[in-house]
């Protein structure tokens, strides 16, 4: 059995959130903490456990009877079918003078929003919707960066009753209108552009040509962010922002309190066939799954300040934003975190007192492989946990926060995802973290790993991630699906009444889970099933390579493992590098892992949100269509894929 990497002292456990939520919860078997009892009475249990996160948490509303509602089907059970809260409402919280919204800018712009002046900011966002007439269902839409007037204008939408989605700028035009397209907003805030790697990029045009594609919008106001006054002029029903605020005075912020399953946000898939799914998230299932997240897994406390890496683009926004809700301030950071040799979000971290520092495994491996030593040249005293997600974090990826970062921090490796806007495995900050494994199954979920037949795997045992029961946080529905025929098929067909994702993933001896990647990504050469995951881990530990992509081409009536490497500068693929590429993968996955091929590459796609595509590059390889090349920032990368070197 390996040795844990951290554990927690005991005082350090005894004051977590975690420990005073078991102790309220008025269960013997609970009250000592013991997150393996904790979790099996949340599942067992889930009209004490979700009535018990209400009360506990504090929700703002009206609980009413009974908890859960059961259903034939499972996306139909409903949790509180009778209360009535509003999700504006429990995050805005009361109005001070403690910090709200931190924001940071990469070119060193910097503001403290408080929450006295966030009400301020919502009422009068509230007013100019109320006066373009938005009413509760409708869809408000915004088209910017992660600046802190987005956070304002999701709480002013909600705040109604509205719809809210969100796009980065740097979608084009038929990524924006393939999504908001779909859900016909009526009001759309879009932003004059913005600034990444030091350089600015204008958006007014692009705007406006989303603005003509888009009949239901009635207001299009404009947010200056690279000009003292954004000029919307040619963009028809368009308005500066500050113009469109003006009429309106600071008033107390009026709150629709509305169902449970009333819908709060629209997310997107990341559409690798046909247009981007539209995820319908309900407001009182996400509220209460980011509230178990925040201030159980990752033990968020109030006053605390939460750092999460993400652009509006991605559902660690949505999380981001929820940390409101446990009464911590949102550090808000809006640009490269490659800037200054990648030091921009360590300093961050110093300079405001960041206490959960958010990431993803792709951040934390590039610093590896820079070099850089955030323990020798930072102070870091304020974070008590970091998390990260996006992919499946590394051995070393975990060895090299506690020797290089810090050593007394909780790392918790988190997965969920888009569809549930949530987490299905994370974190515990009572319990110790061990290389590669992602701690425990969330609170009030039913983690099962299944084989191809639908039956339970044990430890050592790689197979198909799920949840058998009902939580909070399944999808409201897929916009446009009367009869949930696409969502039944989207999440449960596979295994019919369960929730499947497409994660390929193990438990371990400790009770952690393993993900090995996204189980429609898996490669079967020979028949046998490998993650892709399992061969990123072995490559992340070579020098000379700075990121990697397997896919499974076809080949021969058979499937081959094909391997693409980006290289250090002045490194070349030799044949003493791929030797020792093949050498490392057979010695630490197995001789089944190895490429057949090994290809060097300038660039590799990846997704706005900054994942690598395997889906993207497998389809080009084998000569089809990538669907939504607009979700990718950088689809040139697959223009330049050495296809002839496939051939043979």
């Amino acid at each position: 059995m390996s040795d844990a990497l951290w554990t927690p002292a005991p005082e350090r456990v005894a004051a977590t959130n975690l420990r005073a939520f078991a102790a309220a919860s008025g269960v013997a078997a609970v009250a000592g903490g013991a997150y393996p009892e904790l979790h099996e009475w949340s599942v067992r249990e889930p009209t004490a456990f979700w009535r018990a996160v209400w009360g506990w948490a504090g929700v703002v509303g009206e609980p009413g009877e009974p908890v859960v509602e059961a259903a034939p089907e499972m996306w139909r059970t409903r949790f509180f079918p009778d209360a009535r809260l509003n999700f504006a409402e429990n995050l805005l919280r009361a109005p001070g003078d403690v910090p709200a919204i931190l924001f940071a800018r990469e070119d060193g712009a910097r503001r403290a929003v408080t929450r006295r002046e966030l009400h301020e900011l919502v009422s009068r966002i509230q007013q100019a919707l109320l006066a373009d007439g938005v009413r509760p269902g409708d869809r408000v839409a915004a088209l910017v960066p992660n600046v802190p007037e987005v956070y304002a204008l999701m709480l002013a939408a909600t705040s109604i009753g509205a719809t809210f989605s969100s796009c980065s700028p740097d979608f084009g035009v038929r990524g924006v209108l393939d999504r908001f397209g779909q859900i016909e907003p009526v009001v759309l805030v879009a932003v004059d552009g913005y600034v990444y790697e030091g350089k600015r990029f204008e958006t007014l045009d692009r705007a406006r040509e989303i603005r003509a594609a888009l009949p239901t919008v009635r207001r299009i106001p404009v947010l200056a962010v690279l000009d003292d006054v954004a000029d919307p002029s040619g963009i028809e029903r368009g308005v500066g922002w500050d113009d469109w605020l003006a009429p309106y005075a600071p008033a107390p912020v009026e709150f629709t309190r509305l169902p449970f399953d009333h819908p709060v946000y629209v997310l997107y898939s990341s559409g690798t066939t046909g247009l981007p799914k539209c995820i319908v998230h309900r407001a009182g299932g996400v509220l209460l799954k980011h509230l178990v997240e925040h201030r159980l897994h990752c033990d968020v406390r109030d006053g605390d300040r939460v750092l999460y890496f993400t652009t509006t683009g991605w559902m660690m926004w949505n999380w981001l934003a929820s940390a409101l809700a446990s009464d911590a301030a949102a550090v808000v950071y809006d640009g490269s975190p490659a800037v200054d040799g990648a030091r921009v979000l360590w300093d961050l971290a110093d300079e405001v007192g960041v206490t959960l520092f958010g990431t993803s495994a792709k951040f934390l491996d590039a610093c590896h492989k820079q070099g850089l030593r955030p323990a020798e040249s930072h102070s870091l005293a304020s974070v008590r946990t970091i998390t990260s997600t996006g992919s499946p974090l590394s051995d070393d990826g975990f060895r090299y926060v506690y020797e290089h970062v810090k050593p007394d921090v909780h790392l918790a490796s988190i997965s969920g995802g888009t569809d549930l806007c949530g987490c299905l495995v994370a974190g515990d900050p009572t319990g110790p973290v061990y290389a590669g494994e992602i701690q425990r199954p969330g609170l009030g979920m039913a983690i099962e790993v299944f084989d191809d037949g639908g039956a339970p795997l044990g430890p050592g045992a790689a197979g198909e991630l799920v949840c058998t029961a009902p939580f909070p946080s399944i999808p409201l529905g897929l916009w446009d699906d009367p009869g949930d025929e696409r969502l039944r098929a989207t999440y449960f067909e596979r295994f019919p009444g369960v929730w499947h994702q497409g994660d390929y993933a193990e438990w371990t001896e400790h009770g952690g889970v393993v993900i090995h990647g996204r189980s429609d990504a898996t490669l079967n050469p020979g028949g046998v099933r490998i993650g892709t995951a399992e061969i990123y881990r072995q490559v992340e530990t070579i020098d000379a390579v700075v990121e990697s992509l397997v896919i499974g081409q076809e080949w021969d009536g058979d499937v081959r493992a094909v391997l693409f490497v980006v290289l250090r500068d002045g490194a070349a693929l030799t044949d003493e590098l791929a030797a020792e590429i093949r050498a490392r993968i057979r010695n630490g996955a197995s001789p089944r892992h190895v490429p057949a091929r090994i290809l060097a590459v300038d660039d590799l796609p990846r997704t706005r949100s900054g994942k690598l595509t395997e889906l993207a590059v497998r389809d080009v390889v084998h000569g089809r269509p990538v669907k939504n090349v607009e979700a990718l920032a950088n689809p040139e990368a697959l223009d330049r894929l050495p296809l002839d070197e496939l051939r043979t």
